[in-house]
C-alpha cells in the first residue's frame, strides 16, 4: 500500500505500470473525466497513447467513462468520447456510461492492471485529465483546463491516489466487473443513444475474461472498499437499494474519534456530514478537527459561488458551534501566491484509520453519485509518542500517521522527517495555526521581508447573501449541487 501525493507522481507511476503490460494482461479503466492528450510523464506518453499501446500489445483494455453532458455547459462529454473512440480504434472497448440518477454522475476514479505483468490498482481522487499533473511545488499542470480565474492560467492542484496491491486488487476489479455486467442500457435518453450511434460508439459490453486467483497476501495493511450507489430504477443488480457504505464507514470511524480528525476535501459541506462531525466533537472534549479545503469554488458565476458558499458555510457553522477553537479550517497557496485547488478526498482519524478515494464529504458523494473510497487499517504500529493518541488501545498505525505527516509537511514547506512537533494532535494544531497566521500577516503587511514557510492560510468565512437570496439559492443547492440519492424513508429517519 502506498499513497501517491499529487498527480505528477501518480501519473508517472501509472505510465510505468502500463509500459509493463503485455499480451493477455487486463487493463480496466474507470473515470469521471479522461483527456487523451494529457501527458503521463514529462516525455510522454499521453493517456491515450499509453492505453492504446497496451491494447495493441494484446492487453484486454476495457473502460467505463461517465457519459456526462456537453462541454458547452461545463461538462466533459467530448473529451470522454474522444478517448473512448481512440482506445476502441486501438482494439480496446470503452463505454460511455450514463446508468445513473438524474443530475448524477459516475465519479469513481480507478485503474486496475492484472496478469503476468503484476497485479496493481490505483484509486483515489485523481482523474486522467488536464490540470491533474501537478507536483509538490504546486506550480500547476502546463496542460491546463480553466477553473475560477483566481487560480490563474495553469491552476495548481493538490490530490492523492492510492497504489493497492495483494488481494485488495481483486476487490477493486470486482467493482469494475459489477458495473460492466450491469444489464441496464448505458443511457435511457433517445437523443443520447442517437448521438452515440452517430459517433460510432459501442453501446453494449462484451464478456470479460474470468478473474484470476487473488494475489498472495502481502504487506501489513487491511483495505476495505467503501462505495456509494444511489437507489436507481432499474436497480443496480449489485446494489438493489443503493449502497452507502462510504457514509456508514465515515460515521463509524468518526464515532471513535478522540484526539484528531485530519481532513482534505474538495467539497466539505452538507448538513448530514456536519452532524456527524459535530456529534464527534461534542462526544470527545479533546478532539480537534483540522481541515484543508479550496479557497475558491472551482467554477465561475454568481449562482455557483453562492451555492458553494451556502453549503460550506452552513455545514462549517454547525461544526464550529460544536467544537469552537478546536476546529481549524485552512486553504493553500503556492510560493507565487496563487491559490492551490484542493481536489483531495482524505480523512485520517486518530492516526489509526485512513480513507482515500473519490468520495467528497457531502451528501452527493455519500448518497447520489457512484463513488469508491479505500479505508486503510495498518497492522503495523507507529511507536512514536503519543503511541496511542485516541486512548482506545488501537495504537497509532504506520500508514495513517505517515500519510498525515507527509501531507502536513508538504503544506508546511518542510523536508521529509521534519515532523516531531506534529506527532501530538495539540502540537500539530498549534503548528498549523501559527504557520497560517504568519503567512496571513506577511500578506497583510504588504509582503515585505522573507516569505514565511509553507502554504497554509486561514480559510475566510464568507457570507452567503441575505435571507431572500439564500431562500432562492437553497432549492438549487439541494436539487442540483448536493442531491440526495437515498430512499425517502431513509431520508426521513436521517439514516444511511
Amino acid at each position: 500500500m502506498r499513497a501517491l501525493v499529487d498527480g505528477r507522481d501518480y501519473l508517472a507511476e501509472l505510465a510505468r505500470a502500463l509500459a509493463r503490460v503485455g499480451d493477455g494482461d487486463a487493463v480496466l479503466l474507470v473515470g469521471w473525466r479522461a483527456d487523451a492528450d494529457e501527458l503521463l510523464d514529462d516525455d510522454g506518453p499521453s493517456v491515450g497513447e499509453a492505453f492504446a499501446a497496451a491494447a495493441r500489445r494484446g492487453a484486454v483494455v476495457r473502460g467505463l467513462l461517465w457519459r456526462s453532458h456537453p462541454e458547452a455547459i461545463g461538462y466533459v462529454l467530448e473529451v470522454n468520447r474522444a478517448l473512448a473512440r481512440s482506445l476502441n480504434a486501438a482494439g480496446g472497448l470503452v463505454l460511455l456510461d450514463q446508468r445513473i440518477r438524474l443530475i448524477g454522475s459516475h465519479h469513481q476514479k480507478f485503474v486496475v492492471l492484472t496478469g503476468a505483468s503484476g497485479d496493481v490498482a490505483f484509486l483515489g481522487g485523481i482523474d486522467l485529465a488536464r490540470s491533474r499533473r501537478d507536483g509538490r511545488a504546486h506550480d500547476g499542470d502546463q496542460q491546463a483546463r480553466p477553473l475560477a480565474p483566481e487560480y490563474g492560467p495553469t491552476p495548481p492542484q493538490h490530490d492523492v491516489q492510492l497504489e493497492v496491491r495483494a488481494p485488495a486488487v481483486r476487490d477493486v476489479e470486482r467493482v469494475f466487473r459489477e458495473r460492466w455486467e450491469d444489464p441496464a442500457p448505458l443511457t435511457r435518453w433517445p437523443w443520447q443513444t442517437t448521438s452515440d450511434r452517430r459517433h460510432d460508439l459501442p453501446r453494449t459490453p462484451d464478456q470479460l475474461p474470468p478473474p484470476a486467483p487473488a494475489p498472495a497476501e502481502a504487506g501489513s495493511c487491511a483495505v476495505q472498499l467503501l462505495r456509494t450507489y444511489p437507489r436507481r430504477r432499474p436497480a443496480y443488480p449489485f446494489a438493489p437499494a443503493g449502497e452507502r457504505s462510504v457514509a456508514r464507514g465515515f460515521a463509524k470511524a468518526l464515532a471513535r474519534a478522540r484526539r484528531l480528525v485530519y481532513v482534505e476535501d474538495q467539497y466539505l459541506w452538507s448538513r448530514e456530514v456536519a452532524r456527524i462531525f459535530a456529534a464527534a466533537l461534542r462526544r470527545s472534549p479533546e478532539l480537534r478537527v483540522i481541515a484543508v479545503v479550496p479557497r475558491h469554488p472551482d467554477g465561475e458565476g454568481r449562482l455557483h459561488s453562492l451555492t458553494s458558499l451556502l453549503g460550506r458555510n452552513y455545514a462549517w457553522q454547525m461544526v464550529e458551534e460544536a467544537g469552537g477553537d478546536r476546529v481549524q479550517l485552512f486553504d493553500l497557496e503556492n510560493e507565487a501566491g496563487t491559490p492551490v485547488y484542493v481536489h483531495a478526498k482524505v480523512t485520517i482519524v486518530d492516526d489509526v484509520w485512513a480513507a482515500v478515494g473519490s468520495a467528497n464529504l457531502n451528501r452527493r458523494s455519500w448518497t447520489h453519485d457512484s463513488e469508491l473510497t479505500a479505508a486503510v487499517l495498518d497492522e503495523e504500529r507507529d511507536h512514536r509518542e503519543p503511541a496511542d493518541p485516541g486512548g482506545r488501545g488501537d495504537g497509532a498505525r504506520a500508514f495513517a500517521r505517515n500519510l498525515r505527516l507527509t501531507l502536513m509537511r508538504e503544506h508546511l514547506g518542510r523536508a521529509d522527517g521534519d515532523d516531531l512537533d506534529l506527532l501530538d494532535p495539540d502540537g500539530a494544531a498549534e503548528v498549523t495555526l501559527r504557520a497560517a497566521a504568519e503567512l496571513d500577516e506577511w500578506r497583510a503587511a504588504g509582503r515585505t521581508g522573507p516569505r514565511p514557510a509553507g502554504r497554509l492560510r486561514a480559510h475566510p468565512r464568507r457570507g452567503g447573501g441575505g435571507l431572500l437570496l439564500r431562500g432562492l439559492v437553497s432549492p438549487v443547492y439541494d436539487l442540483a449541487y448536493d442531491p440526495d440519492g437515498r430512499p425517502w424513508r431513509m431520508r426521513a429517519r436521517r439514516r444511511f
